[in-house]
């Protein structure tokens, strides 16, 4: 990682910040950089059960890429590996959440996107913005799987930023905070999910997308051979034992 991105572990959940305030958190290379290796050092900890994206400051989550980085170094079409995109470019298999701190633009509106799940401050805004300045956003193409597909259509045609508020009316933040709380709000919902027994957890993210890519008599069947070793673990017979015994489980991921 670099000193524009920042990863720290906190009781199961690893922080990736993206530190660069100064530039609202702009994506040049050294924050890209960062990101990759951050998501690789996560895929590698067994500390970290749940993965948070965020930024530093009250003003931007990310706002996109860095123009000026970008105007120099006339960039036409970004390739594939331009920044993280969790399960096009890399693969992450625990669960992720996107810590919305403010303005979420065009790849900071991506970096949300590709996230499980979202927790937005109340004064964060998302926009993919790409519209206003005559580039693309080839991957917002799962939005419209993601919210309604007449509002991903607006947010994509007219560049116009949704509320912290909007964005939880439509389904693409799943909580909201305020500023202050932001963290321990987000804190307290990734370790929720981190108590959980992490062999369920990671079946249940996979399972989320098999509608999108496949029919539903063939997502079923994809699903049972996801779940089957799940049902045969040794922490499915411990969940059972644990809740028969009125204590906590002690999962093994086996």
């Amino acid at each position: 990682m670099t000193e524009e991105v920042t990863y720290e572990v906190v009781n199961g959940v690893a922080w990736l910040t993206i530190n660069r305030p100064e530039a609202r958190n702009s994506l040049n290379k050294a924050v890209r950089d960062g990101l990759f290796d951050g998501v690789r050092t996560f895929n590698d900890d067994s500390s970290a059960k749940v993965l948070v994206l965020t930024g530093t400051g009250e003003k931007a989550f990310c706002a996109g890429g860095d123009l000026k980085e970008m105007a120099d170094n006339q960039l036409t079409v970004p390739p594939i590996d331009f920044v993280p995109q969790f399960g096009r470019n890399i693969e992450v298999d625990k669960p992720t959440i996107a810590a919305v701190n403010g303005a979420a633009l065009g790849g900071g509106f991506l970096l949300a996107q590709t996230c499980d799940l979202a927790v937005a401050s109340s004064t964060a805004t998302f926009a993919v913005s790409e519209v206003k300045i005559g580039r693309g956003s080839p991957w917002a193409a799962p939005l419209s799987w993601m919210i309604p597909p007449r509002i991903a259509t607006e947010i994509v045609l007219t560049g116009i930023p949704l509320s912290a508020q909007r964005a939880y009316e439509v389904g693409l933040v799943n909580r909201i905070a305020e500023p202050e709380e932001l963290r321990s709000v987000t804190q307290a919902f990734a370790e929720q999910i981190a108590s959980n027994a992490p062999l369920s957890v990671g079946a249940g993210k996979k399972t989320m997308r098999l509608t999108a890519e496949h029919t539903l008599s063939d997502a079923f069947e994809r699903a049972e051979k996801i779940w089957e070793p799940v049902y045969h673990s040794n922490d499915a017979q411990e969940g059972m034992k644990a809740f028969r015994e009125k204590r906590k489980p002690v999962w093994t991921a086996h």
